[in-house]
């Protein structure tokens, strides 16, 4: 969902632009003409979040709600290309790639009332360096971070980076700028300076948002994440309906304006009922993550025979049933992206139970426990589990399945000693430094000497032929070592109300920009 390097004329600028090419959507009807101001909407999400702070969370789900109050310096616009938000313009970068001068815009004002100056930006940053995953991994190539003046921050490299801008433009782990008073350890005001504003969260009821009235959007039009952000709607209400078939039910019925996450069957119950299907295609890819940090899945003979051992293709149709909404890929890009290689299927969906057994006796563990880590707030997570735990166990594996909410999961998998494998999935990143699994603090822990070496590699190249090159180095690794299994390609799938216009297919749903058209 994301990107484009500090080098705004360089060849990394078309290379990474060119990942939007695996991005379509179908689209909803046209819109109508005349935006309406004022209005509430309601949307399903899958569940409770686990968090309001997005630092601290690499959750889908966190992102998608923290957007509409906290803002980074860079997004995204239309075509992936990275913008600035509340940086002025993109950095200015030295020749030999170590220095980002950041002028930031003037005149952005917090919920708070207060004024946001290069201090604020220098303490979140600082914060996030601490706290992110994202700013953990890119603290270890930062020498400093500085604010030379009240408009303009300075990051000075240990060695060139080219994902850094990338980094600080995601809405997860994410760099958001907040005000210096207001930050803690743990949070205790959210303070942003989104379109909209945290008035209050009832858990496991609603999230409610109000317009912030001091908000100052951009010059232009929307684009994307990026460009103006426009409040027409004067109240937007995050309500947590975590099963899904539940979820599938309101959509049909028109309870929400927006319905997200819905499953494959949601489709011919949405037909004839009061919402529009709306269709990310493709939108991501599911894999399942093995802890190598601790327990049986530590030993990469046992990653092995779990790789020979799955069936992806009859994980993909238990998920979804329906070849409209999968594709079989091991690749950890789909044709189109200039990521894409052809390197996955030499060990992609084998189902090769007796091989695996073979492998597995070899390892000498004691206990062939496998503790899978799953949630049914995301039905296809839960259902390719079920077939993995049967292909497991035909190879000699005994499984426990470990079903818990998504708020759960996402707490219960930051502590190794508790699970060995979990599901979970990412959308199609067209910078792919952005994916959590290059980092060996996120969940699964992957460190080793390989994955330090090619990712170093490819983070340093300083072309688009050296950063492909190199990147096929980082694929072979994932599957020589086996931090995680990729089980396919998967399209998404949500609802909207035909009343709700301005609103556009997208990986993590934004509702700035929309309005609620006359009945």
């Amino acid at each position: 969902m994301n990107f484009r390097p500090s080098r705004r004329g360089s060849g990394l600028t078309s290379l990474l632009a060119a990942g939007a090419i695996g991005l379509t959507a179908m689209t909803s009807p046209a819109l109508s003409a005349t935006p309406v101001k004022g209005g509430t909407i309601s949307v399903a999400t899958i569940g409770e979040p686990p968090t309001l702070d997005p630092m601290t969370s690499t959750a889908d789900l966190v992102g998608i709600l923290t957007q509409h109050f906290f803002e980074t310096l860079y997004t995204f616009d239309a075509k992936w290309n990275l913008t600035p938000l509340l940086a002025d313009k993109m950095p200015d970068v030295t020749p030999d790639g170590l220095v980002y001068t950041i002028a930031l815009r003037q005149g952005i004002t917090f919920h708070d009332g207060s004024k946001m100056d290069s201090s604020d930006v220098l303490a979140s940053l600082k914060r996030w360096t601490e706290t992110a995953t994202r700013g953990k991994g890119a603290a270890k190539v930062i020498s400093s971070i500085e604010a030379p003046d009240a408009n303009t921050i300075r990051i000075t490299l240990k060695q060139p980076y080219a994902p850094l801008t990338a980094l600080l433009a995601m809405n997860n782990a994410a760099a958001v700028i907040m005000p210096k008073g207001k930050i803690a350890p743990v949070l205790t005001e959210i303070v942003g300076t989104g379109p909209y504003q945290l008035k209050a969260r009832v858990p496991d009821q609603y999230i409610q948002l109000v317009r912030f009235d001091g908000y100052k959007q951009r010059d232009g039009e929307p684009d994307g994440y990026g460009g103006a952000r426009k409040q027409y709607l004067d109240e937007i209400r995050f309500v947590p309906v975590s099963n899904a078939n539940t979820r599938s039910e309101a959509a049909a019925a028109g309870q929400f304006d927006y319905v997200d996450s819905l499953p494959v069957e949601a489709l011919a119950k949405l037909k004839g009922g009061r919402s529009d299907p709306v269709m990310l295609k493709p939108f991501g890819w599911p894999r399942l993550v093995l802890n190598t940090k601790q327990g049986i899945m530590s030993n990469l003979a046992v990653r092995q025979a779990v790789q020979l051992a799955l069936n992806e293709e009859d994980m993909l149709f238990a998920a979804f049933g329906n070849k409209d909404f999968y594709k079989l890929n091991g690749d950890l890009y789909p044709e189109g992206y200039p990521w894409a290689t052809s390197l996955g299927g030499k060990v992609y969906n084998k189902g090769d139970a007796a091989a695996a057994k073979k492998l597995l006796d070899g390892a000498n563990v004691a206990d062939k426990k496998i503790r899978i880590l799953t949630s049914q707030q995301y039905e296809f997570h839960y259902k390719m589990a079920l077939v993995a735990a049967e292909y497991l166990k035909a190879a000699g594996f005994t499984v426990e399945m470990q079903v818990v909410d998504w708020a759960t999961l996402t707490q219960r998998r930051q502590d190794p000693a508790v699970w060995d494998i979990f599901i979970t999935h990412s959308v199609f990143l067209p910078e792919p430094a952005l994916i959590d699994f290059p980092s060996k603090d996120a969940p699964g822990w992957w460190d080793t000497p390989r994955r330090a070496q090619v990712m170093d590699a490819f983070n340093q190249a300083r072309t688009q032929e050296e950063r492909i090159k190199r990147w096929a180095d980082v694929q072979q690794a994932v599957y020589d070592e086996i931090p995680f299994v990729k089980v396919g390609d998967f399209n998404a799938q949500a609802a909207r109300s035909p009343s709700l216009q301005g609103t556009q297919p997208a990986p993590w749903p934004y509702f700035w920009n929309a309005w609620k058209s006359a009945k």
